[in-house]
């Protein structure tokens, strides 16, 4: 099997992208733009490290992310499984993207930047949700942003495939298989829904 292995190729085979592709690529806030990322409730984070890459989904019961100026959003780190993966890899490389979905688009926001984590206290007390504070903010410096094209969306049938959900294995069966039935992955997936309800923020 041969591999692509230069941009030249790589072009050859692709030819020149069209216009709309080129001329959406805004580098701050736009009122469109604006108007997209604030409807959406689910992003997905991907870092880069040492280690290799890490991709994330980050979500909210409202906007996932809060813009501190045009150029500038605020993403919480609210409770998860404390690997810190991203974190980790935005403390050692601050490359970050972001891709910003709302149910019932085909379409996707991007957003390409880079990323700088605080605790600060100021920051941290403007996501306070029934009490509860992030451990930290993600600050991310805009450097690009554009829509994606909607064909992945469109042929995955996304919004509107039915619920397969139930023909899954669970975490608790994945727990299990990874430790050879060591871990007791019936009892963490009866426990599961009520943790999780007591444990979002």
């Amino acid at each position: 099997m041969e591999y692509v292995e230069s941009t030249e190729a790589l072009e050859a085979l692709y030819g020149k992208p069209p216009e709309a592709a080129l001329v959406k690529v805004a580098r701050r806030m736009t009122p469109c733009y604006r108007q997209w990322i604030m409807a959406s409730r689910l992003c997905i984070l991907g870092t880069v490290g040492p280690e290799g890459t890490d991709g994330s989904p980050r979500g909210d019961d409202g906007p996932v992310v809060m813009e501190l100026d045009p150029g500038t959003l605020a993403l919480p780190d609210w409770r998860g499984n404390n690997r810190i993966d991203s974190l980790r890899n935005i403390v050692r490389d601050p490359r970050v993207s972001l891709m910003f979905l709302v149910p019932g688009s085909d379409n996707v926001v991007r957003v390409n930047g880079t990323a700088k984590i605080t605790a600060d206290d100021d920051l941290r007390a403007r996501f306070e949700k029934k009490g509860r504070l992030p451990i930290c903010v993600m600050v991310i410096r805009i450097e690009e942003i554009y829509a994606q094209c909607a064909r992945a969306l469109l042929r995955a049938r996304t919004w509107k495939s039915g619920d397969e959900s139930d023909r899954l294995p669970t975490v608790g069966e994945m727990l299990s298989e990874m430790t050879q039935g060591s871990f007791d992955g019936k009892a963490y997936d009866e426990a599961w829904p009520e943790r999780a309800q007591q444990s979002l923020w």
